[in-house]
């Protein structure tokens, strides 16, 4: 619910400050979201504390007014994700906005072999971004870069893998749970999943299920949101 002062105004009271526990819909970009609501709220001051792929759904963090200097310490926080590997295609993206790959034999891989995968990447570990990503290289966002078909170089990063728990295996489907750190990619940790298996692998569903203490199930759909917020004087 936001919290609404009554002797302020729609404007006023965004400005003051409100936190918004939002659902993302699936193909939304992060910015969609934003802007949505921006137009809506008619202030300028808002950001969220971390994005969402369009592929991906749901929580983010969206912070008005005042409430954007609490941006940084929602970014810090352990987020968990549940989602869907696919073994034995790969794509460019390390996720479905690309083509898969040919499906490679998977006749070798059993569970055992899964799980001692999923053991592997559990903890700290070493991880490059994915080269379609928004982080910036001399100022520019590097899948920019790579749509132009100029030579991206990401930097391995250090993140902390929590928990890996795979919740159901049908191959060639590997549905998980992740507990992580921030800067975490789940799209490269699916990839990193499947060169240890020798058969490729990409991201082919993923939800936002939690950041910090905040989980989805106290998020809302974007509609009811917006209804909400025109229900203001």
């Amino acid at each position: 619910m936001l919290q609404i002062d009554p002797t302020l105004s729609k404007q006023e009271n965004f400005l003051k400050g409100q936190v918004l526990l939002v659902d993302k819909p699936l193909q939304w970009t992060s910015f969609d979201l934003v802007k949505k609501i921006r137009n809506q709220i008619k202030i300028k001051k808002i950001g969220h504390a971390g994005t969402l792929d369009p592929l991906a759904t749901g929580l983010m963090i969206l912070c008005t007014g005042k409430k954007t200097k609490s941006i940084e310490s929602f970014m810090g926080q352990e987020k968990e994700y549940t989602g869907c590997i696919t073994l034995g295609q790969t794509t460019p993206t390390y996720d479905l906005e690309s083509k898969p790959s040919p499906m490679q034999d998977l006749s070798g891989i059993t569970q055992v072999k899964i799980e001692k995968a999923a053991r592997k990447l559990t903890g700290q570990i070493e991880q490059l971004p994915p080269i379609h990503s928004a982080i910036k290289i001399n100022g520019k966002r590097m899948y920019e870069l790579a749509r132009k078909g100029e030579s991206v170089e990401p930097k391995p990063r250090s993140v902390e893998i929590k928990v890996f728990e795979l919740t159901h295996i049908e191959l060639p489907h590997v549905h998980f749970r992740v507990v992580c750190s921030k800067g975490t990619y789940i799209r490269s940790l699916a990839h990193d999943f499947g060169q240890i298996l020798e058969v490729g692998a990409h991201l082919s569903a993923l939800r936002r299920t939690r950041i910090g203490n905040l989980s989805v199930n106290d998020a809302r759909k974007i509609t009811e949101l917006i209804e909400e917020i025109n229900t203001l004087p």
